[in-house]
């Protein structure tokens, strides 16, 4: 294959704005807000369950409370009117009086040992009542501290955005420059060799692989005109002679 010698100096411009495309390209994929981001979104959504679960608790918690304080109630206003019962001294007969007075005292153990289970009930209430706070306090700085690292994020891929788009306008007037078959080998090789098809030949080594050409190869690329393309024997990759190639010969740039 034949091209011009500026042709060929056109692919170490395109080489070096398809390699900044890869680099932003990684950039993008692996920009630290975006771990960072999914991150604190799944911790977000592992309190979003506990919060759930500790709500649970608490409404639970509430319902026994209210039904603790209930039958307390129940039992004090039974305690009442049978102690009012007691103080009006209508019951004259000693049995029903006895057994009135063991009622009295059986209620009010009762409604001791229910207060009791208010108390421990309340107790636990408030327990679970903080613990639930507590996870909704850190869900909300969590949030807040996720939309601020997505902002973040975002600017930052605008940013690359924004120069990946640059460099793609500026490949697009390189490539133009380079006919057409040229242009298809160059991305042919690149789609082979990690997106680096093209590399100078300066000192008498590779720019692709970084080997050192042997003198017979250099004595072969000098014998080669200018405007035949030479690819390199041991990676392949297109070699562009330039000034500081190591040869004798005129040089493509």
């Amino acid at each position: 294959m034949k091209a011009e010698p500026a042709a060929q100096a056109r692919l170490l411009d395109l080489q070096a704005l398809d390699t900044e495309l890869q680099r932003l390209d990684h950039r993008a994929r692996n920009l630290p807000e975006v771990a960072e981001a999914a991150r604190l979104k799944e911790r977000v959504d592992q309190l979003d369950g506990e919060l759930i679960a500790a709500q649970t608790r608490v409404s639970d918690v509430e319902r026994q409370q209210r039904k603790a304080e209930s039958d307390v109630d129940q039992v004090r206003a039974r305690a009442e009117r049978d102690t009012k019962r007691l103080e009006s001294g209508q019951i004259t007969n000693a049995k029903e009086l006895q057994n009135l007075q063991s009622e009295v005292a059986s209620l009010g153990r009762r409604q001791a040992e229910l207060e009791e289970i208010v108390l421990e009930v309340m107790e636990r209430s408030e327990e679970l009542s903080a613990e639930a706070a507590r996870l909704a306090a850190e869900r909300e700085r969590l949030v807040a501290e996720h939309t601020e690292v997505v902002a973040r994020r975002d600017t930052a891929a605008a940013g690359i955005q924004w120069d990946r788009a640059r460099v793609t306008e500026d490949r697009a007037r390189v490539a133009e420059d380079v006919p057409a078959d040229l242009l298809a080998l160059y991305d042919k090789l690149r789609s082979q060799y990690d997106g680096v098809a093209a590399a100078p030949l300066r000192y008498g080594r590779c720019g692709g692989c970084k080997l050192a050409l042997s003198t017979v190869e250099l004595n072969e690329i000098k014998a080669t005109p200018a405007d035949e393309i030479v690819r390199c024997e041991d990676c392949r990759r297109i070699l562009v002679r330039t000034e500081e190639s190591g040869l004798n010969a005129p040089a493509a740039r």
